[in-house]
């Protein structure tokens, strides 16, 4: 079985506007869209959280077989219950006139003070797909992480970034002990456990 052929075109959105605009953004849509079995839906009210699009990447090294995260206080975890200081790949987001790539480059140096080689694009995906329209551009970044470490960020933002430089070993157990909270790092390290003798081939 394959996905459907329904595409955007198979939406009509009969209101669509702005209720909240801070350092994010809210919005109003009222839609209907086609069934599967045939016909529309009745009319569907929904609201979307809009914070624009993020890129991310996992810094590693072959040479050592290590891999650097950033650890970082997270309102969302705070208010989710969860351990307010999460376990991330480095991220930011994709500012106007910027590309994934340029992104994660600056918040490497930003975030953990590391200089990216080689970039290799990883997926982009959809951060909640229910509830915003995000998408985060994913990739690993080749790096020399002998001296990585230490605490950074943007002094300006208030930004306070920890850096975690480790064997890639010990990051699948910190995932495999349920350590690792964040989709997207989870969605980072899975990906290097299936990728890594090949990518350690051709980065050596």
């Amino acid at each position: 079985m394959t996905e459907s052929e329904l595409t955007a075109k198979d939406v009509e959105i009969v209101e669509h506007r702005v209720l909240h605009k801070s350092y994010f953004r809210i919005e109003l849509f009222r839609l209907r869209h086609r069934r599967f079995a045939g016909g529309w839906t009745g009319e569907i009210v929904r609201e979307l959280f809009e914070r624009g699009h993020a890129a991310a990447v996992l810094l590693y090294d072959p040479a050592r077989d290590t891999v650097a995260l950033v650890e970082q206080f997270r309102v969302g975890a705070l208010a989710a219950g969860r351990r307010p200081w999460v376990v991330e790949v480095v991220a930011g987001i994709i500012e106007n006139g910027e590309n994934a790539e340029e992104v994660v480059r600056r918040e490497a140096v930003e975030e953990a003070g590391v200089t990216i080689g080689e970039l290799l694009p990883i997926h982009v995906m959809l951060a909640s797909p229910g509830g915003t329209s995000e998408t985060c551009a994913l990739f690993c970044g080749r790096a020399d992480l002998s001296k990585a470490g230490g605490i950074h960020g943007l002094a300006e933002e208030q930004e306070e970034t920890r850096v975690l430089a480790m064997p890639a070993s010990d990051a699948f157990k910190l995932m495999d002990d349920g350590k690792i909270e964040n989709a997207t790092c989870l969605v980072a390290l899975q990906w290097l456990a299936l990728n890594r003798d090949k990518l350690r081939r051709r980065w050596r």
